[in-house]
């Protein structure tokens, strides 16, 4: 071959990497995209879900729903939080390679192992609900125990069938039963409570619980008609696939060396928010609070700012799924360019949608909670600082979600573990010294929560720094995104206060703020340069959006 000839063919193999690593992004974005649509409709559903159901069982009842939800979702993390991540890696590591044999067994071997912690779960939660009730203090929540037990025998089934579709990037089978679940869960949920909440309290929790059970057990038919007709597809997959020898005993050691930290590290945010029921009482109460207001202000966090706080979460859970199959693939390729252009489009994605989110609660956290909890209003203004301190944990907890994603995605399963448990010894330390200080007490928890994702975002960073080299634009990915948003803040703010100086309407005054804000920040980011065109359209329709924005003249 001569040297033309070959530098013609490296040419074309640069071309075809090239095209590869775009066309990776543009499904990661994609299905980024798909779960975000799902997660904001699975939020509305549970709006829908919790308001009408606390008018219904009120206090009391929430008291038995809450504590058997509590210890739902300790085994559902046990049981399955671990499973769609880990099967995700295994499946598009395999596939990357062209083993979809392989890939296909890693699933299935993963949905047994998975299966089989639900059923102990189940077993745990159904017969040792009387004995773990009254261990609670709070027997009246046996009955919520057991009616929500049953959806411990199908979540395994329905998390580890997701998995293996994110793997295949593919994430339309995760947000159809998402909305599946979330769906069947509100109208049975508030179906059962409606029927007994007049006469049995115990018993309308109990039938608000088991919409979680009636929920997961659609999606898993759902997901099972799914599956069932994908089997044309997987039969010529199979058809095209590399032959490899590979033991189930290999597997089996693989899944467990993701599954064991994964599971870990999906305990440490519940740990976190332990550490705050264990801390924040007793400090208070130091501080000189009285029980009645040490209560107030805990219940400001949890009722107040944790639903307005965790919708962006949303955006961050969608993105850190689509990205770990995109890491993969490049680290298993070794191609260096595509791993730094994943890990770049992931986490300039996360500032482009939570400089915004975080800004914006900051400079309208006042008017936002007033609105939302009009009924509550002097409760609501003391939440305040708490809700523009936690503002800012969106943006850190985003960084340090996207490093931890990439960290998983080369290998290095147990080093964001490690990571965000010393980022909540460093919570439990600021948050307990904080705390009892009368001027800061309750926003000292909240403080504690930001330095957590700092502390683990930095040493996520340093380790992937260190293993995989990656080069990131500061000024793209952090500086552009940011001047988008301020500018956006500024105009959320005038707008606010200018109608309502018009029309004393708190109400309007914030939803008109925050529809031009969205559009002045739709501009801001093409004038800014926070947004270029092969970035919007990396994401799906993305061509309609860039040409919206040419006609708004704000891109050429």
């Amino acid at each position: 071959m001569t040297e033309d000839e070959n530098k013609l063919t490296e040419n074309k193999d640069t071309e075809n990497i090239k095209e590869s690593g775009q066309q990776t992004s543009a499904l990661m974005m994609k299905g980024a995209t798909i779960l975000v649509i799902a997660g904001i409709v699975s939020k509305i559903f549970g709006a829908i879900f919790r308001i009408p159901l606390t008018n219904m069982i009120g206090a009391e009842g929430q008291a038995y729903y809450s504590a058997a939800y509590a210890l739902y979702m300790l085994l559902f993390t046990i049981a399955t939080a671990g499973f769609p991540v880990a099967i995700s890696r295994m499946v598009s590591s395999r596939i990357a390679e062209g083993d979809f044999i392989n890939a296909h067994k890693s699933y299935k071997l993963a949905m047994k192992v998975s299966w089989a912690l639900g059923i102990t779960s189940f077993l745990i939660m159904y017969f040792g609900a009387g004995v773990i009730a009254a261990a609670y203090k709070n027997p009246g929540s046996e009955a919520s125990m057991k009616a929500i037990s049953v959806a411990l025998l199908f979540t395994p089934l329905v998390a580890s069938m997701r998995g293996y579709y994110q793997g295949r990037q593919n994430m339309k089978p995760t947000g159809i039963t998402e909305v599946i679940e979330q769906m069947i869960r509100v109208a049975a949920g508030l179906t059962l409570a409606y029927m007994f909440y007049k006469t049995s309290l115990v018993k309308a929790a109990a039938g608000a619980t088991f919409g979680a059970s009636a929920g997961i057990i659609a999606a898993f038919v759902a997901m099972f008609v799914i599956y069932a007709r994908d089997k044309d597809t997987r039969a010529k997959l199979f058809e095209g696939s590399v032959v490899r020898a590979e033991t189930d005993k290999k597997r089996l050691k693989e899944l467990l060396a993701f599954l064991i930290p994964i599971t870990i590290g999906s305990a440490v945010m519940p740990i976190m928010f332990n550490i705050d029921a264990a801390i924040i009482p007793r400090r208070l109460l130091d501080a000189g609070f009285d029980r009645v207001m040490t209560d107030k202000l805990y219940g400001l966090m949890g009722g107040f700012c944790d639903p307005i706080i965790n919708l962006p979460n949303i955006f961050i859970d969608a993105i850190c799924i689509s990205l770990m199959p995109a890491v993969t693939t490049a680290f298993t390729l070794k191609i260096k360019k595509d791993l730094d252009e994943h890990i770049k489009t992931g986490l300039k994605t996360m500032m482009i949608i939570t400089y915004p989110c975080a800004i914006g609660l900051i400079v309208l956290a006042k008017p936002i909670l007033t609105m939302l909890f009009y009924m509550k209003y002097d409760e609501a203004v003391m939440a305040v600082p708490a809700l523009q301190i936690l503002a800012v944990s969106i943006i850190t907890l985003a960084i340090m979600r996207t490093f931890s994603t990439s960290l998983q995605g080369i290998g290095k399963m147990m080093l964001p573990v490690w990571n965000l448990l010393i980022g909540a010894v460093v919570k439990a330390i600021v948050s307990y010294i904080l705390l009892g200080i009368p001027a800061i007490n309750i926003n000292g928890a909240a403080f504690g929560s930001v330095m957590a994702y700092v502390t683990a975002g930095i040493l996520n960073y340093r380790a992937l720094k260190k293993y995989t080299d990656v080069s990131l634009d500061m000024k793209s990915i952090f500086i552009k995104p940011l001047g988008a948003a301020l500018i956006m803040g500024a105009a959320a703010l005038v707008t606010y206060k200018i109608i309502f100086m018009v029309t004393s309407s708190n109400s309007i005054s914030t939803l008109i703020s925050i529809m031009l804000a969205a559009v002045v920040y739709f501009v801001a980011a093409f004038r800014t340069g926070a947004v270029t065109k092969e970035e919007i359209e990396l994401i799906p329709k993305g061509e309609l959006l860039y040409r919206l924005a040419v006609k708004m003249r704000v891109a050429k």
